[in-house]
């Protein structure tokens, strides 16, 4: 089982602004475990959707 890391330790690791990180998280873009106020990602998962969304960037819905 893969540990999960709060959001501050996940922007170091991938070098990401937290904001972005949260504001993805937030809007369901991003695997995300919400416990009380807190975001924990696992970071196998983040990387993976990131990764998927860089290949397929016309999958991504463009803002309106």
């Amino acid at each position: 089982m893969a540990a999960l890391v709060n959001l501050n330790r996940l922007a170091v690791e991938l070098r990401l602004p937290r904001n972005w990180l949260k504001q993805e998280a937030q809007a369901g873009r991003l695997p995300c475990l919400r416990v009380g106020r807190r975001l924990l990602f696992n970071r196998v998962a983040v990387e993976q959707v990131l990764a998927d969304r860089a290949a397929n960037p016309a999958d991504q819905k463009r803002p309106e």
